[in-house]
C-alpha cells in the first residue's frame, strides 16, 4: 500500500525517507513542496534528486480528501464538507477577518462527549481522524484560497487554525499532535503557538500531556460554573469534575504560549444565562468558588457563545438582553469578557452547528432523546466534603 505523506510530521518523513536511502534534508525539501507551496505531484518537486521522485511515485503519494461540497456564507465564511470513507464526512470552516484568516479544522468524524447544545455530539461517534485526514483540511483550505485569492508566493491565506471542528481533539491525541507539529513547522506552515487552538471539553490527563508535549494556544469548553448543571450539558464533567478541570488549566499555565485560557461559554435560555450564575462563573475563575478554593484563580477570558439551536436539542438562545446583562456582571468584577460575533450561521458553519455525515457507532441519538434536561441548575457543590 502506498504511503500517504500528508501523514508524517517532519520526524516521520525523516524516517519514511531514510527506509528509501535518503538522508534527512531531502525530507525537508520533500516537506516544503507537500505543505508550503501544496504540490502533489513528485514530477514538480525540481530539487529532488530524479531517482528520488521515481522512488516516491512508486511507493507514496499525497492523499488529499474528496471535497463533496463547498458552501459559501453571505458573511464571507466558506464550508467545505470532506468525505473521509465508510460513510462519514467531516466539515472544515475558513472564517475570514480584516486581520486574520481562521480555519476550524475537525478531529473526528462525529463525537464521543455528547454535550446537550452540539448538533455535531447529536450525530454520534464513528471514528478518529488520521493525522493525515486532520492536516489534509488545512492543506487543502491553504492551497486553494491562494489560488483563489492570487496571493503572492509567501503570503498565508490561513493565519490562524482552531481545532474546534467535529470532535474533541484530545480524545485523538495520537494523531492530533503530529498535525500540530506540522502546523507549527517553519519548513510546514509556520504557525505561532499563539495562533494554534486546541478545543476541548476538559480531557484532563490529555491536558497534563500536551502542556508537555506541544503546547499551543487552549480554549475549555466551560458553559457551566457549577458540577451538578455542568454534569447536565457536559457529560464528560462526571468524570473530570470542575476542581480537577481547573487545577489542570492553572497547571496549562505554566507551559502556555499566552497568559490566559480562554473559557467557552454557550449561552441557553433559561438554563446557565442567569446574573447568579454570572456570579458563581467570577468565583469560579477567581477561585473563591467551593470547588476551586484550594487551587486558586485562573488566567482567563470568558468567549460567551449565542447558541445555535436545532430541533433535537430542546434548548433555545438566550436573549440578546441577557446575554448582554450575564457579560456585564463579568466585566464588572474584572473578568475580560467577549460576546462573540455567529458567523456563518446561514450555512450551519456556526459554533455548534458541524453535523457532517456520521455512521454513528454509539446511538447518541437515542440516548440523548431519553436524558431529560433539567432547567433549573442546581449550585451546590456536589462534593462539599472534597476540599
Amino acid at each position: 500500500m502506498t504511503a500517504n505523506l500528508l501523514e508524517f510530521d517532519l520526524d516521520g518523513l525523516a524516517a519514511y525517507c531514510e527506509q528509501l536511502g535518503e538522508k534527512r534534508f531531502r525530507a525537508t525539501q520533500l516537506f516544503r513542496w507537500i505543505h508550503q507551496k501544496g504540490a502533489s505531484d513528485f514530477a514538480q518537486m525540481s530539487d529532488l534528486a530524479k531517482s528520488l521522485r521515481e522512488k516516491l511515485a512508486g511507493s507514496a503519494e499525497v492523499r488529499a480528501l474528496q471535497v463533496i461540497s463547498e458552501q459559501a456564507s453571505a458573511d464571507g465564511t466558506i464550508k467545505w464538507l470532506f468525505d473521509v470513507g465508510g460513510g462519514n464526512a467531516v466539515e472544515s470552516v475558513f472564517i475570514p477577518e480584516d486581520d486574520r484568516g481562521t480555519l476550524c479544522v475537525s478531529s473526528q468524524a462525529g463525537c464521543a462527549v455528547g454535550c446537550r447544545f452540539c448538533s455535531t455530539g447529536h450525530q454520534g461517534f464513528s471514528r478518529n481522524l488520521s493525522t493525515g485526514e486532520i492536516i489534509a483540511q488545512l492543506w487543502f483550505a491553504e492551497h486553494q484560497l491562494r489560488r483563489r485569492l492570487q496571493l503572492a508566493e509567501g503570503e498565508r491565506a490561513i493565519t490562524n487554525v482552531v481545532m474546534m471542528g467535529m470532535g474533541e481533539p484530545l480524545q485523538n491525541y495520537s494523531a492530533l499532535v503530529p498535525a500540530l507539529r506540522m502546523m507549527l513547522d517553519d519548513h510546514g506552515y509556520g504557525l505561532s503557538r499563539r495562533r494554534v487552538t486546541v478545543s476541548t471539553s476538559g480531557v484532563v490527563p490529555m491536558m497534563d500531556r500536551l502542556r508537555s508535549d506541544c503546547p499551543v494556544a487552549l480554549a475549555v469548553s466551560l458553559h457551566a460554573p457549577n458540577d451538578p448543571l455542568r454534569d447536565n450539558l457536559v457529560p464528560l464533567n462526571r468524570k473530570y469534575p470542575l476542581h480537577e478541570l481547573m487545577a489542570a488549566c492553572q497547571r496549562y499555565l505554566e507551559a502556555a504560549p499566552r497568559d490566559f485560557i480562554t473559557f467557552e461559554y454557550c449561552m441557553l435560555d433559561g438554563v446557565n444565562d442567569t446574573p447568579e450564575l454570572a456570579r458563581e462563573l467570577v468565583a469560579l475563575v477567581r477561585g473563591e468558588h467551593s470547588a476551586t478554593r484550594a487551587i486558586g484563580p485562573v488566567s482567563c477570558k470568558l468567549n460567551l457563545i449565542p447558541f445555535n439551536p436545532f430541533p433535537e436539542s430542546g434548548l433555545i438562545r438566550s436573549p440578546r438582553e441577557r446575554v448582554q446583562a450575564f457579560a456585564k456582571v463579568l466585566q464588572d468584577a474584572g473578568v475580560v469578557t467577549t460576546v462573540r460575533k455567529t458567523r456563518g450561521d446561514d450555512i450551519a458553519a456556526a459554533c455548534g452547528q458541524l453535523a457532517g455525515e456520521v455512521q454513528d457507532r454509539t446511538h447518541a441519538r437515542e440516548r440523548m432523546s431519553r436524558a431529560p434536561i433539567r432547567l433549573q441548575p442546581v449550585s451546590s457543590p456536589r462534593n462539599p466534603g472534597h476540599h
